[in-house]
Formats: C-alpha cells, structure tokens, sequence
C-alpha cells in the first residue's frame, strides 16, 4: 500500500445526538479505510482550545468552544490511501449547503455551527490531532480485507 496515510475524523455532539455515528462509520468503512482508534469521550474545554488552538482570535471562537463541550463526540483514526484528502471529500464543505449531496456534510447538516463532524486539513494536522486525542497510541494490525482493497 503506497502513499498508505492516517486521518484524525470527529463526529461532534450534533452528530453523535442525532445517532448518526453507525451511518458515519460504516461510509469510512465501505469506502475501504481501516478503522485503528475509537472512542466515545466528553472532552473539556481545555482540550477543546488545545484542538481548536488555530481559531483561538476568530470571534466564533469562545460558541464554538461551548458547543463542542456540550455533548459527547466521538473520536476516530482512520488509515488508508490519501486518508486525510479522500476524508474531507467524504466530509463535504464547512458549509453544510456548499456540500454535494453525497458527502457526508451534504446528507445530514444545515447549518455551518451544527456540520456533524471534523476531519484533519492536512497530513501534519492529523498527526497532531491523533497524538492529542489518542495519546494511548492507536492499533496497527494487518486486515484480511487489504488484497481486496488495494493493488
């Protein structure tokens, strides 16, 4: 598997109250990526500025904070081919209504506030996010389900 990347993907509050997450993970799943690190967590809002570090003078900042402390998330790694660019198009647009039908973003939201989840922008993001998330480590293993999905 050449050019084989991980992605850090988040279903926020929205999506997790709206049980959205099987319908989320099973798209990851059937696209082909491998599923290496899971959990269900209510994060601070502590860990929220550390995540979110790169809007901290954006003035959306402190709702934004708020919101995604309101609720569980549900935090995941993924791992496959180009995972951090295929993701975001998986995702859609920040903006619900920019999204095409189709993504994940263009199938469930409205509203930029309430856009169901957050994928890593950039390889060295998701690197970030899954050390600041799954400070543990993640699971490496060998799926029996590779030959089939890559040459």
């Amino acid at each position: 598997m050449s050019n084989t990347e991980r992605t850090y993907i988040m279903i926020k509050p929205d999506g997790v109250q709206r049980a959205l997450v099987g319908k989320i993970i099973q798209r990851f799943e059937e696209r082909g990526f491998k599923l290496i690190a899971l959990k269900l967590t209510q994060p601070t809002e502590a860990h929220l500025e550390k995540h979110y570090a790169d809007l901290a003078g954006k003035p959306f900042f402190p709702g934004l904070i708020k919101y995604m402390a309101s609720g569980p998330v549900v935090a995941m790694v993924w791992q496959g081919l180009d995972a951090v660019k295929t993701g975001r198009a998986m995702l859609g647009a920040t903006n619900p209504l920019a999204s095409p039908i189709g993504s994940i973003r263009g199938d469930y939201a409205l509203a930029v506030g309430r856009n169901i989840i957050h994928g890593s922008d950039s390889v060295e993001n998701a690197e970030k996010e899954i050390a600041l998330w799954f400070p543990e480590g993640v699971v490496q293993y060998t799926s029996v389900a590779e030959p089939w999905i890559y040459e």
